[in-house]
């Protein structure tokens, strides 16, 4: 029977994020909102990030990870992940060592201007896990991807 996902005293914050299908195993850096609305990217091409202000991983809504998908001298953490797919699965160790898993439910990829940040960044309903990166064309002019592929996962019971 898994624990309770939220506890007084517990620290429910992750502190490893594994995603078996594409050999990742990271410690998260956590992530802010910048001024524009949108969530900051990990400063190292390596790491991955959680929105710290957001939902925690087993409690309500969303947990939002992030990472890059590329740099400069090639691929970054995130570099596979338009290639999970649904079942896939994905564990997420809180500082209280309890495990919770996810399922992959599905894999979009989103144009920026069509990027739904309701069902991305939801609060409430089911427990749920979604990974974001760049993807898409990437516009040299603008220095930036055009789209997002982001995938939601549901927790595994």
């Amino acid at each position: 029977m898994p624990q309770p996902v939220e506890a007084p005293g517990r620290d429910l914050r992750p502190a490893r994020i594994r995603i078996p299908a594409l050999d990742v195993d990271r410690r998260p850096v956590p992530l802010g909102v910048l001024d524009d609305g949108s969530l900051e990217a990990p400063r190292r091409y390596p790491d991955i990030g959680w929105w710290k202000d957001g939902p925690l991983p087993g409690a309500k809504g969303n947990a939002v990870v992030v990472g890059h998908v590329d740099s400069e001298t090639g691929p970054a953490v995130f570099y596979g992940l338009s290639s999970l797919a649904p079942g896939d699965q994905i564990s997420v160790t809180r500082r209280d060592a309890f495990a919770v898993r996810f399922r992959v439910r599905s894999v979009q990829r989103f144009p920026l201007e069509d990027f739904p940040a309701k069902r991305v960044y939801r609060r409430d309903g089911p427990s749920g896990l979604v990974l974001i990166t760049c993807g898409g064309t990437y516009d040299r002019a603008a220095g930036r991807y055009l789209d997002n592929v982001v995938v939601f996962a549901d927790r595994a019971r």
